[in-house]
């Protein structure tokens, strides 16, 4: 250990770091050193290195867990400015480690950090090392809340678990961490005792008082204007914030307060030292903006090429490793603005294709002429009654045009515009040559680059999920040159990292493709899926096995815009983990280490994974290096859940109480409690029967109780699964077990939906609940930003409801009236409307996603409220709008409602009646609505209403409804108002086309 951070200091400085001294008080993380939060403030510039022991109390395992510390060792650099090769700096770290990068799986793989207590976020990645997490890799954009510019990296390695990759070793005792000295030696008592200090010794009453004094103190050097010492103490606000939150002391009203206390006190400390380096005179200086390169000229030798004919074109924008969601959605967006560039031009071309991997956008398009189209240029003049005076000479307006245009004033035309007649010029314009037009066209496509989160770097107005580090632009053989900030398109591009030569030169924009192929990037998407599944295959079957790629087809389509050139690897892990339930490893695999996972064929797990690495590599140490990461989150998982099986259900829900939900609607145990009273009403008007309802009361005293569990706190995904587990092994019976899971269902698109009626009642609930306290406080999702799933859950509602008839008697209107009377925030009679409002738009589009007509979903939407009921009408409607008979009922009721004014009371006096075909339509809806006795079917009115539509008919050639008599003419409209009594509750007619 000391060895590898002497050479990591050694390294650093020898870039230019300042080699700097820890924090003498308590961090979690090399990131709250002054060094580094203070020190990326402003805009002097900053090179620094240093170790940082981090102190997480939350992490303390008494020393047990072979992967957990309360107190791991960081390395920390923070490059400021930016350096643009920062990547490059850091592979060039792990070889001064003594790590071969080429014969390792060295990723960049995405991660969005955020630390909420300083108001502090950046984007970049985790490194991983053959699997393992070795760094976190940051690009800052705010700090205390502010702004930074100019942009730092931060560069945060995990010492421990480097060293234990390094030296082969499965737990953080067993590290050399010197000669003849291992860590668990140097540090094996400290971490059982500050454990021991941390989960159960540290008084709590101590530790607010320190909490308040320390915030106090804080407060004080502020008003004194002195960052620093109100910084330190802002930190040991922090880390008794964490012992307390340890020892499950902070309740979710004190968290919200204390992250907001030391939130604000961050953003003033930050403030404050940047204007107190601003008083000094910037002692380290000014960082200096970029300088840009000049605009590259077009040679002539470039712009003319009349000769050439048709060339290819192709534009490559290179990028630091885009996160995996971005790689297609990049590829569309640059196909979109470059042809829509092109559309803006006169140049014609074949088609435009654009491909995509992590580190690279590349479009090419075919058969581009050499030069646009010659076209002819009218430029308007003055119009003809003012050019000419009334001789017919040219007046002076006339002449000043000519004279602006460089033209004699013989030379002029006449064209219409406007119904006036004007003098004109016109010209025969040449195209431009096609390079020329290029070139003008794609700066706008690099700058235009977005993505839904953006980051700034170290290139003035540019902005996008990573940083743009190069730009190739080719027609034929020739560089297109165009300038975007600091970049010059040119030729060369960058291969593998780990390549010989990671720059090359590009000959020609034909055979683009082939190119990078033979430099082992795949940049077609399909090409690289083909690589994943086929080996994955192929593997998985010498194993005597197989890979559900249908099951897992999300995962493949992650895994392969993870990668430029897929390299599937066989890897194995121990047989016992398989006692632990499979979703617990499955998930492992799958969300943490995007393993896909190997079964047999009759589904069932076997000891064996697929990982995929990047590129060619030494495939015995990656797979080994893999097997190791596996087995450490196995021992991890094992942990969590034999720690678990020693808790009681009971137990783990009495830690919701510390769990934030909503600052304004409490804790996840005020959410359980509502989501259980809201189950009960549901059971209630489903008319459950005894065997049901008790299953509901008893798992809805224990909803949610897993999120109270170590293993759903680590894997959040598992949620509702350990419920059941848990649930299981103490004694509840599986109809519990199976509803406490089945709350949770459907967790996102395409999942199952609850098979039990108990199940499919919990989860209504827990919809209801969702939906009816977050719009009480305004917090629909907006744009694409739904960070409580709302979208989710009102599908889960309509979906639910729809596939099960026995809970007809719920509606969404209903349910969500019910939650409603639970909020901490009484929802508004505006708000459950936009709710539900909410919940129909999903199911409409679901409707019409599904292939059904406008028109029909339209005329049942105000049935939506209870979906199944709408989806009957819906299969009624669409059986019956080809009859000449229903034609006719819907000509009836659409000529009645565009008659009687909204509001109309259903009532007439016969007494009043002048035509007999007035009593006829009486008669006719008294003997329907006697027949419907309240049903309101779509087939049940149809069948009843052949006589009504016929009465109706009569009606309107004997009778004019609109007679000068406003009694007479009240009571007609008051009997066509009995025929829209029957038909509103049916469908929207109107709708109807």
């Amino acid at each position: 250990m000391q060895d590898a951070l002497l050479a990591l200091n050694r390294y650093w400085t020898e870039q230019g770091c300042l080699a700097a001294q820890p924090m003498n008080t308590e961090v979690g993380a090399g990131t709250l050193n002054p060094a580094t939060f203070l020190r990326v403030q402003g805009p002097e510039p900053w090179r620094v290195a240093y170790v940082e022991p981090s102190v997480r109390p939350d992490d303390s395992r008494y020393g047990e867990n072979p992967n957990r510390l309360q107190t791991h060792t960081q390395y920390q650099v923070i490059l400021k400015p930016e350096p643009g090769n920062a990547q490059e700096l850091y592979l060039g770290s792990l070889r001064a480690l003594g790590i071969d990068t080429a014969a390792h799986d060295v990723r960049f793989v995405e991660d969005n950090w955020a630390s909420p207590a300083l108001g502090a976020w950046g984007l970049g990645w985790e490194v991983w090392l053959d699997g393992l997490e070795i760094t976190q890799f940051t690009y800052f954009q705010q700090a205390g809340g502010i702004t930074l510019d100019p942009v730092s990296v931060e560069i945060t390695y995990g010492m421990e678990r480097i060293l234990m990759a390094l030296q082969g070793v499965g737990h953080f005792k067993d590290i050399a961490y010197a000669p003849g000295v291992s860590y668990g030696e140097a540090f094996g008592q400290a971490e059982y005792e500050m454990s021991r200090y941390y989960l159960d010794e540290a008084d709590v009453d101590t530790q607010r008082e320190l909490f308040e004094s320390y915030a106090r103190e804080a407060r004080r050097m502020l008003d004194e204007r002195l960052p620093v010492p109100a910084y330190s103490y802002v930190l040991k606000c922090s880390h008794t914030f964490n012992v307390l939150d340890a020892r499950g002391s902070i309740s979710t009203t004190e968290r919200a307060r204390a992250f907001g206390r030391m939130r604000s006190l961050a953003h003033e400390v930050a403030g404050l030292w940047a204007a107190r380096r601003e008083e000094l005179g910037h002692p380290l200086g000014l960082v200096e903006s970029p300088a840009a390169p000049a605009d590259p000229v077009l040679s002539p030798a470039v712009a003319e090429q009349d000769d050439a004919g048709l060339a290819a074109f192709a534009l490559e924008i290179g990028v630091e490793e885009m996160p995996p969601a971005e790689v297609n959605r990049t590829a569309e967006a640059v196909r979109l603005a470059l042809e829509q560039a092109l559309e803006a031009t006169r140049l014609g071309h074949g088609p435009v294709t654009v491909s995509a991997s992590p580190r690279r956008v590349l479009a090419v398009v075919e058969r581009v002429e050499a030069h646009e189209s010659d076209h002819e240029q009218i430029v308007r003049g003055p119009r003809v009654s003012a050019a000419f005076d009334a001789d017919g000479q040219p007046t002076k307006a006339l002449l000043g045009f000519a004279r602006a245009q460089g033209v004699e004033a013989g030379d002029l035309v006449r064209i219409e515009h406007g119904g006036q007649e004007h003098v004109a010029v016109s010209r025969q314009v040449r195209g431009r040559p096609a390079a020329e037009v290029l070139s003008a066209s794609l700066p706008g496509v690099v700058t235009g680059l977005r993505s839904e989160k953006n980051m700034r770097w170290n290139a003035p107005g540019l902005a996008f999920t990573r940083p743009i580090r190069w730009i190739t632009a080719l027609l034929g053989e020739r560089v297109l040159p165009f300038r975007v900030s600091t970049l010059v398109a040119g030729r060369t591009t960058q291969v593998h990292r780990t390549a010989a030569q990671p720059s090359v030169d590009v000959p020609s924009a034909d055979g683009y493709h082939e190119f990078l192929a033979g430099h082992g990037v795949l940049v077609e998407s399909a090409r690289r899926r083909v690589l994943v599944e086929e080996g994955a295959l192929r593997l998985a079957a010498e194993a005597g096995g197989t890979v559900d790629l249908e099951k897992y087809a999300g995962l493949v389509s992650e895994i392969t815009d993870l990668v430029e050139q897929p390299t599937p690897i066989l890897g194995r892990f121990d047989a016992k983990y398989l006692d632990l339930p499979d979703q617990i490893l499955v998930t492992v695999m799958r969300k943490h280490q995007r393993y896909l996972p190997v079964q047999d064929e009759h589904g069932r797990l076997l000891p064996f994974f697929v990982a995929v690495a990047n590129g060619s590599c030494d495939h015995d140490v990656v797979r080994a290096g893999n097997e190791a990461v596996l087995r450490a989150r196995y021992e991890d998982a094992a942990f969590f859940w034999n720690a678990d099986l020693r808790t009681a259900p009971a137990d783990m829900k009495r830690k919701l109480a510390l769990l934030t939900f909503e600052e304004r609607l409490g804790s996840m145990a005020d959410r359980a409690e509502r989501i259980a009273a809201v189950a009960g009403r549901l059971a209630e008007a489903a008319g459950l029967g005894e065997a049901d309802r008790g299953t509901v009361e008893r798992a809805a005293r224990l909803v949610k109780f897993d999120l109270g569990s170590q293993m759903v706190t680590e894997l959040s995904s598992l949620a509702g699964v350990m419920a059941r587990e848990y649930a299981g092994r103490a004694g509840e019976g599986g109809a519990v077990a199976d509803a406490l899971y089945e709350a949770e269902l459907p967790r996102f698109a395409g999942d199952a939906l609850p098979g039990t009626t108990p199940g499919a009642l919990l989860a209504l609930a827990d919809r209801f609940d969702l939906l009816a306290g977050l719009f009480a406080i305004g917090s629909a999702p907006t744009g694409s930003s739904d960070p409580f799933g709302l979208r989710r859950s009102a599908l889960g509602v309509v979906n639910i409801l729809r596939a099960r008839p026995e809970l007809a008697g719920i509606t969404v209107d209903a349910g969500l009236a019910v939650a409603a009377e639970y909020q901490k925030v009484t929802p508004t009679a505006q708000a459950l409307e936009d709710a539900l409002q909410f919940v129909l738009r999903r199911f409409e589009q679901q409707l019409l996603e599904a292939g059904h007509g406008v028109d029909p979903v339209r005329a049942v939407l105000p049935l939506g409220a209870a979906p199944i009921r709408a989806e009957g009408t819906l299969a009624e409607l669409e059986s019956r709008l080809g009859s000449p008979a229903f034609q006719a009922l819907v000509a009836a009721v659409q000529r009645i409602r565009r008659i009687v004014p909204p509001g109309t009371e259903p009532l007439c006096d016969p007494a009043l009646f002048e035509q007999g075909a007035e009593a006829g339509l009486l008669t006719a809806v008294e003997k329907v609505r006697a027949a419907l006795d309240g049903d309101t079917r779509l087939d049940r009115f149809a069948e009843e209403t052949t006589e009504l539509v016929g009465a109706v008919e009569r009606f309107f050639e004997d009778v004019l409804v609109m007679a000068e008599d406003p009694a007479v003419r009240a009571n007609r409209l008051g009997l066509l108002a009995g025929v829209t009594e029957l038909a509103d509750p049916v469908l929207d007619w109107k709708a109807v086309n």
